[in-house]
């Protein structure tokens, strides 16, 4: 009697392609999706790819300088470095990742269920991590002039005519261009978006008056946003005009002038900062209370000094341009409004304190990260003010000083708090808690390296090393300092490292949060972690500016949180 045969190839094939199909799906998902939160992790997740790479470029930078007479790149190459990484830092690292967490955030904050605009939401993504792609495209499909390929080299500014074609042949600076431009169009789409989330879409209780600070720090950075990218995507359809189709906007010899790329640049880039900065700002206005045990100090004051900067950061742009010969009253001006608004920023530094002060003080890494910041960004204010004035400026506006200065803002503030907000709210987006102690050893590496870097790096600007400078001659007095600066920025890069470990590590093994680890009072925690696709079962209702605490701690309920 014949036997038919068992045909296990097919039930191979079937057991082979399942795997094949789940990460298909998988990828779709996320390359397809629309979620709010989705969106947000794919803004950190790319940010936090582009982080890893413009830290590599600041070590080769350092490593460069760390010894007179150096040659461990070339001049050509250090100019490419120090183009990409400034880029990259204030493009596609620092912007992105914030509105990766705005993203993820605000809607739950506020009880929505998505964007207003979910198409537009993923749409600004993809059109923003296209803009990154471009960039480092141009390694290996630029010009060739210099290789396999010609990555930027005019600085992360690019002023003219350093970007003319007759100084910068070839596709270089049109990569560059066209990256950021893009860059643009993301941005502007995604602060869109939260203007219109938070003005339309609080849930029923949600008064402007009981709206979470983080969002209302969000909301401020959006309505930035509008105002500052603008006149920089102005700028660069400009450039292109003038590079391509005879225009000559930047061209003194033409009758165009090359001051006026720097008036439209810094229009864009002195607001950026604030751009950046005010969410680090909602960060610590969330997390200082928590650990605090106690409702932010000064609730209407805060909100007021964050109106109050958006207004006169629109003000101060030309301090970056003191030195090419504004005069004396334009010169008066912006010292003034440079001084103006420390006011507001002073505020809200007071108003951090006396929160803490009094309070049940928890030292989680998140605080630890939080109270660095305070006292780091202080710093960075003191010689932002040090800058505001005219003669000293005058001195040092080309010097290391002013790399010193905004690395204690763009690192010790923002940067740090990044690490606050990670620490915090990482349980809401992955169900799982970072590891306390690993978190730690990062915060005090990290700090270390921090103020051995940063801290030295003001001596020998005020010594008159220029900001600008690929390597120096042993007998300027500058060595022993550059040393312990690049020693720094390698310390920075271990205690990084322990971070991005403790991330991996604590997805798998880290300990289960449960909806709400730290006792919190915001309704992002009062859903699960992390939250469903809806966010919420039904839509919550609120009382008050701490709804979840009220709700679990009815007892300490009275009207000055109203």
């Amino acid at each position: 009697m014949a036997t038919q045969t068992p045909v296990p190839a097919a039930i191979d094939q079937t057991t082979e392609t399942a795997p094949r199909r789940l990460v298909f799906e998988v990828l779709q998902d996320w390359i397809s999706t629309t979620d709010h939160k989705k969106i947000g992790m794919l803004y950190i997740g790319y940010s936090l790819v582009f982080l890893v790479i413009a830290g590599f470029e600041a070590v080769l930078m350092r490593i460069q300088l760390a010894f007179p007479n150096n040659h461990a790149v070339s001049p050509q190459a250090f100019n490419r470095l120090f183009t990409m990484h400034g880029t990259t830092m204030v493009f596609f690292v620092g912007m992105p990742i914030l509105f990766g967490f705005g993203n993820y955030l605000v809607p739950l904050m506020i009880g929505a269920r998505d964007m207003a605009f979910p198409r537009l939401n993923a749409f600004s993504f993809w059109i923003s991590a296209f803009g990154g792609l471009l960039l480092y495209f141009s390694y290996i499909g630029g010009d060739g002039m210099y290789g396999a390929g010609s990555a930027p080299d005019v600085g992360w500014w690019a002023y003219a005519p350093l970007t003319a074609h007759a100084f910068s042949p070839g596709h270089s600076t049109d990569y560059w261009t066209l990256a950021v431009f893009l860059s643009g169009i993301g941005s502007v789409g995604t602060a869109l978006n939260i203007v219109t989330t938070i003005i339309s879409m609080r849930c029923p209780g949600m008064t402007m008056n009981r709206l979470p600070l983080l969002a209302w720090l969000y909301l401020s950075m959006s309505l930035l946003t509008f105002v500052a990218v603008g006149p920089l995507s102005a700028a660069q359809i400009m450039l292109m005009l003038d590079r391509y189709l005879g225009s000559h906007f930047f061209d003194a010899q033409a009758g165009g002038s090359a001051v006026l790329w720097m008036h439209f640049f810094w229009i864009f880039g002195h607001p950026e900062v604030y751009v950046l900065v005010m969410p680090a700002f909602g960060f610590a206005s969330e997390i200082i209370p928590v650990f605090s045990r106690k409702a932010i100090f000064g609730y209407t004051a805060m909100v007021a000094a964050s109106i109050g900067i958006c207004f006169v950061s629109l003000s101060v742009w030309a301090h970056h341009m003191f030195t090419v010969g504004l005069g004396p009253a334009g010169n008066a001006f912006f010292t003034l409004s440079t001084m103006a608004i420390g006011v507001p920023t002073g505020i809200k530094i007071f108003n951090w304190l006396a929160t803490i002060w009094g309070g049940k003080v928890h030292f989680t890494t998140a605080m630890l990260f939080a109270v660095a910041f305070l006292f780091q960004f202080m710093l960075a204010g003191l010689t932002g003010i040090m800058l505001s004035v005219a003669p000293l400026d005058w001195q040092l506006g080309g010097s290391y000083f002013v790399v010193a200065h905004f690395h204690f803002v763009l690192v010790g503030a923002i940067l740090f708090m990044i690490f606050a907000a990670f620490y915090y709210w990482y349980p809401k987006m992955t169900g799982r808690l970072l590891n306390e102690k690993i978190g730690k050893w990062h915060f005090w590496i990290f700090l270390i390296g921090f103020h051995l870097c940063f801290d030295l790096m003001h001596i020998p600007g005020m010594l008159g090393m220029p900001r600008r400078i690929y390597t120096y001659e042993a007998d300027r007095g500058w060595f022993l300092l550059n040393f312990l600066v690049s020693t720094g920025a390698g310390i920075q890069t271990i205690g990084t490292l322990i971070f991005v470990y403790n991330m991996v590590w604590s997805y798998f093994k880290g300990e289960i949060a449960g909806p709400d680890p730290w006792d919190a009072w915001t309704l992002e925690w009062a859903t699960a972690s992390p939250p469903p696709a809806y966010n919420f079962a039904t839509t919550p209702s609120v009382a008050s500016r701490r709804p979840l605490w009220d709700l679990k701690h009815p007892e300490d309920t009275d009207g000055q949180y109203e």
